[in-house]
């Protein structure tokens, strides 16, 4: 039952990690980011791989699939844990404080 609970925790926080590091790379103003997004650009110019740093649902597959590989290949080592609750963290914060904004 104990690593029932562990998985279904790390699955959760694996989700709202990858949903953050997916907006970060797709979407966000954060100066590294819009560095990778441009380097991205001038090595895809004009074909289809163009789309993955523009657009979230083709992004998503991909850090779900690192967040997921990266927790399974470490057997969830701590600094999974860490990295991918700091990121799960933000996220919320962020969508906490995005619909508590006074109008």
């Amino acid at each position: 039952m104990e690593q029932m609970i562990i998985v279904a925790v790390a699955v959760l926080t694996g989700v709202l990690s990858s949903a953050r590091l997916t907006r970060l790379l797709t979407q966000d103003e954060f100066p590294p980011a819009v560095w990778l997004r441009i380097k991205w650009d001038n090595l895809t110019d004009g074909n289809g791989w163009n789309k993955l740093f523009h657009c979230h649902w083709c992004m998503g597959p991909w850090t779900t699939a690192v967040v997921g590989l990266w927790g399974w290949l470490s057997d969830l080592h701590v600094t999974w844990w860490v990295f991918n609750i700091w990121l799960a963290a933000a996220y919320v914060n962020s969508m906490i404080v995005e619909r508590d904004e006074v109008e």
